[in-house]
Parts: C-alpha cells; sequence; structure tokens
C-alpha cells in the first residue's frame, strides 16, 4: 500500500477509534483515510472536509459546500483482514461503482466497498468512488438544473 498524508486527527474520539483497530487493518484504514482528504483537495467544489464519528465510525462529510455525501470506513466485522468504505444505501453511489468497476471491486449491497488487507488496493479506482461520493449531491443539483432547463422547452416546443 502507498503511504499518504493526512491532515491531524480533528477530534480525539475519531484518532480512539483508529487506536482501537488491530494494527494491519488501522494501517490500511489509515490509507483510505488520507486518500478521502487527498482526493477531497483534488475535487472541486468539495471544499473542506469535516471528520467525526457516525454509528461509531469514522465519517467524511462536507459541511461547508454540501457536495458529498457522508463517506464511513470501518473494519468488517468477523474477518480480521477486512475493512471497508461505506456510503450512504440511498444514493445509488455503490450502484454506480458496481457497473464502473464491478470486475475490480467487492460489493456489499448498496452500502459498501470491501478490502482485504491482503490484496493491493486499487487506489486509482477507489480515489474515482471516493470523488464521486464527495460530489454526489454537487452533482445531482447539476443534474436538477439541467433538467429544468429543458422541460420548458419541450413544453413550449410542444404548444407551438
Amino acid at each position: 500500500m502507498t503511504k499518504r498524508t493526512a491532515p491531524p486527527f480533528q477530534h480525539q474520539a475519531v484518532e480512539d477509534v483508529f487506536a482501537g483497530y488491530a494494527p494491519a487493518v488501522r494501517t490500511a484504514l489509515l490509507v483510505l483515510r488520507a486518500l478521502i482528504f487527498d482526493t477531497a483537495s483534488k475535487t472541486a467544489g468539495v471544499g473542506q472536509v469535516e471528520e467525526t464519528l457516525k454509528w461509531g465510525q469514522p465519517s467524511y462529510l462536507t459541511p461547508a459546500t454540501g457536495s458529498g455525501s457522508t463517506i464511513r470506513l470501518d473494519r468488517l466485522k468477523g474477518d480480521d483482514r477486512g475493512y471497508a468504505l461505506y456510503f450512504h444505501c440511498q444514493t445509488g453511489l455503490v450502484d454506480l461503482f458496481r457497473t464502473q468497476y464491478g470486475d475490480l471491486l467487492h460489493f456489499e449491497g448498496n452500502r459498501a466497498l470491501h478490502f482485504s488487507i491482503d490484496d493491493t488496493l486499487p487506489t486509482e479506482a477507489v480515489r474515482h468512488c471516493i470523488a464521486q461520493a464527495l460530489t454526489y449531491h454537487l452533482n445531482k443539483r447539476k443534474k436538477s438544473r439541467s433538467h429544468k432547463q429543458v422541460i420548458p422547452q419541450v413544453r413550449q416546443s410542444r404548444c407551438e
């Protein structure tokens, strides 16, 4: 796994959760954490990422811009070599990732990407998935605006 730098922990409680992971899983999760911050810094419209705990899991949000959907990470329960990135199950993000990377990534339903410390992290695919999650609401708003612009034109052309 490639070492990435990430900012210091924003809350002691988050740092404590990381400290509680087994060393190999902690290292893998720290790589994902760094990848989230690195991707956010290189993705237009995301802004600053806030790190907090949700459901006891390290979670990453974009409160300043509202651009993204929350990303959580954690170890896999019952699998001392597994870890995951979790996404809101009602966003459709995991289904999108499955169509893009179904041959490369491992999925849990409509909510997670699973990884093993025994495998090489497919960094660029995961980075792309993270970027899409961090811009989920931003992209949804763009689609909504373009859809609103198209509808009046269609109605006008039908009335003429």
